[in-house]
């Protein structure tokens, strides 16, 4: 059946590990809070904890596996860490998480493929 569609190709294995590894992070809810506000700019381990209402320890550690997953880059300066969204791709895959939890709580009806229209204020500009 697929085999007569033109344009489909199966993923190889390693583009579904790698798939699988981003949703598996971003299923915590303080990971989506932090990506959150790293969407809306860069922030340092102080002020995110301040904004998702989690201790330093535990918002460092939640960086760090979002960092090695490639989702997040951090920024040195002096003694300080400042941490924003890796790329667009990561607003693309949050935007899309929050939009669906949006339509399917509300039972809103799907919008027409292209339609990027937004109801929870992702920064249109967001590139992390």
């Amino acid at each position: 059946m697929h085999g007569s569609l033109p344009d489909f190709q199966m993923p190889n294995d390693e583009q579904v590990h790698l798939a699988a590894e981003a949703f598996r992070l971003l299923a915590d809810p303080t990971r989506i809070k932090i990506l959150w506000a790293l969407l809306h700019g860069e922030s340092s381990v102080a002020c995110l904890a301040e904004l998702v209402g989690a201790a330093p320890t535990a918002v460092s550690q939640h960086l760090a596996k979002l960092r090695l997953a490639g989702l997040v880059r951090g920024r040195r300066e002096g003694t300080f860490v400042y941490y924003s969204a890796a790329d667009v791709h990561v607003q693309a895959l949050l935007t899309e998480g929050l939009f669906h939890a949006d339509h399917a709580d509300r039972d809103l009806p799907d919008h027409p493929r292209g339609d990027t229209t937004t109801h929870i204020g992702v920064p249109a500009t967001a590139t992390g």
